[in-house]
């Protein structure tokens, strides 16, 4: 009698579980195609305020609505505390200019894939195993076929995109040594804030300048919302469904989402070899990502790293 007790209290939390899974799933999707929908409508704001004008639009929003729904005890900080706080702060402003910028000059579906060399390169590191040696071997072979070098090559355009891909591991890394020192989301939060600063003369001088009117404006304010506001609510609660691993595994789908977004928004229509390159990075992320073993627990961890703000 225990066991089928047992038996039904299983089934019926699997089939109470299937519908938060599938829940998850959709905001996963919803957010990475959010995301990438706010940087093709920000790029549209280019001509008019730059890169540098939306990003700082868009880390303004950020703290706008991280730092009242947190509210970081920043004045009972230590030093250890603030120290990675701020190096956050600095990947934060580092990374989405330079992503930006890069998408200005190189396009979304490729600067976005680009990026995400960041992500792989921090579950390769470390690893001993053969698989993971073929996939970062795969992954530059990836690389190469989508960029194809050569003499009418963006060069800048390449760098800034992998510069943000190195700013995106350092965010992951940051993340969770602020996650160990700062409870909850504090340190996200305050990090977000202080980039917003670094960002304000950029916004006071597209102001004096009368730049931050019209619809290009409601373009860059679009991209904080598209690409920080909604991402960072909608991952977070899917974190709470799903192991973060498989969260890992589902961001590969964002150089897809990009490169469509780029297509229907930005009208920029990838090569063959640009499809080609982004479905290697993808499939290599797959694999790498999906075959990595489970990390063993800890007494303490510090909260999920869903996606930069």
């Amino acid at each position: 009698m225990t066991s089928t007790r047992i038996a039904v209290r299983t089934h019926a939390t699997v089939h109470a579980a299937e519908p938060d899974v599938a829940r998850s799933l959709a905001m996963m999707l919803i957010s990475g195609t959010s995301n990438q929908t706010g940087a093709g409508v920000g790029a549209h704001a280019f001509s008019a305020i730059g890169p540098s004008g939306v990003v700082a639009v868009r880390q303004l929003i950020a703290a706008v609505v991280l730092l009242p729904t947190v509210r970081p005890p920043v004045r009972r900080f230590t030093w250890p505390q603030w120290w990675p706080v701020l190096l956050l702060a600095a990947v934060f402003a580092t990374m989405n200019l330079s992503l930006y910028t890069a998408i200005d000059r190189i396009g979304l579906g490729l600067a976005v894939t680009l990026e995400f060399v960041g992500p792989l390169a921090v579950a390769l590191a470390g690893t001993r195993r053969r698989l993971d040696l073929a996939c970062a071997i795969a992954a530059g072979v990836g690389v190469y076929v989508l960029v194809l070098p050569d003499g009418t090559t963006d060069v800048l355009g390449v760098g800034l995109a992998l510069l943000a891909a190195g700013c995106w591991a350092s965010y992951i890394l940051l993340n969770r040594l602020v996650g160990q020192r700062l409870p909850g989301l504090e340190g996200t939060a305050t990090a977000s804030g202080v980039s917003a600063l670094i960002y304000v003369p950029v916004v006071l001088t597209l102001a004096f300048t009368g730049c931050l009117v019209g619809g290009l404006f409601v373009y860059a304010m679009a991209a904080g919302v598209l690409s920080s506001v909604v991402p960072f609510a909608l991952d977070l609660t899917a974190l709470r469904s799903v192991p973060a691993r498989f969260f890992g595994v589902f961001m590969s789908v964002n150089p897809v989402l990009a490169a469509l977004a780029g297509v229907i928004i930005l009208r920029q229509i990838p090569t063959l070899h640009e499809a080609v390159g982004i479905t290697i990075v993808v499939v290599t992320n797959v694999i790498a990502v999906g075959t990595l073993r489970p990390p063993r627990p800890r007494s303490t961890s510090g909260p999920a790293s869903p996606s930069p703000v």
